[in-house]
């Protein structure tokens, strides 16, 4: 069993390869929520896939059928079908017969629907009312519709409607905001400073007060010679 299922993977791939580049060029440039130019998402139709009858069909064409529906799915990153799908590979031919006949267009269908809905987050108004009345409608040809095209045709008009941002203008310096320059320090060579060519302030501070105390200690000592002396000549005289 295990061989049949590399098998049909391995035709699936050689199938699928040559298909992605032409459904690449399928898509034209459009618009993103943040309105940024970007590559339009194809949704295809799977129901296009089902050219087999899958009661007659051999296990290999059912299994070719069920990859090419797996890949669509996770190409599109559907919610639903693509875990159901590959639960169905996994398990018996007859359960996965079924569920292609039965069940795979329901949960696709169902899929849409959710990727319809998601494009409302956020969205603006003639997004969300497109969103809306396809929803409303209910349809997968309406839901193909509006992922494929609709939504980009809503989210232009929403971009365009959107005001332009002003640029803000650059700050200009005003006159009285200009910076005045401090005025320079003078050289020890101007007249005012002292020891200068130019003479200057009389000397101050401990070189005045150690001549003035020592004038004051020759005033002393001349004073009591003073009196000494005229005390011995009044004695002489005596």
């Amino acid at each position: 069993m295990r061989w049949k299922t590399t098998a049909s993977a391995l035709l699936a791939l050689t199938f699928l390869i040559p298909a992605a580049p032409a459904m690449a060029q399928t898509g034209t440039p459009g618009l993103d929520a943040a309105c940024q130019t970007v590559e339009r998402q194809v949704y295809k139709d799977i129901r296009e896939l089902y050219t087999i009858d899958l009661d007659t069909a051999a296990t290999v064409q059912v299994r070719l059928l069920a990859a090419r529906i797996l890949h669509e799915a996770d190409t599109n990153t559907l919610t639903v079908l693509p875990g159901a799908l590959q639960e169905r590979l996994n398990g018996t031919e007859d359960d996965l017969r079924a569920f292609l006949k039965t069940d795979a267009q329901t949960v696709w269908t169902t899929d849409l629907r959710i990727e319809v809905g998601q494009t409302m987050t956020g969205a603006g108004v003639n997004v969300r009312a497109a969103a809306q009345k396809t929803l409303d409608a209910g349809t997968v040809d309406a839901f193909l519709a509006y992922l494929n095209d609709g939504v980009y045709a809503a989210r232009a008009l929403d971009c365009a409607a959107q005001p332009t941002p002003t640029p803000k203008p650059t700050p200009t310096a005003s006159p009285s905001a200009t910076t005045t320059a401090a005025p320079t320090p003078s050289s020890s060579d101007s007249p005012g400073a002292s020891g200068g060519d130019g003479g200057g302030l009389p000397v101050t501070g401990a070189n005045t007060a150690t001549v003035a105390s020592a004038g004051g200690g020759l005033l002393l000592l001349g004073g009591v010679g003073y009196l000494i002396g005229r005390r011995r000549r009044s004695r002489f005289v005596a």
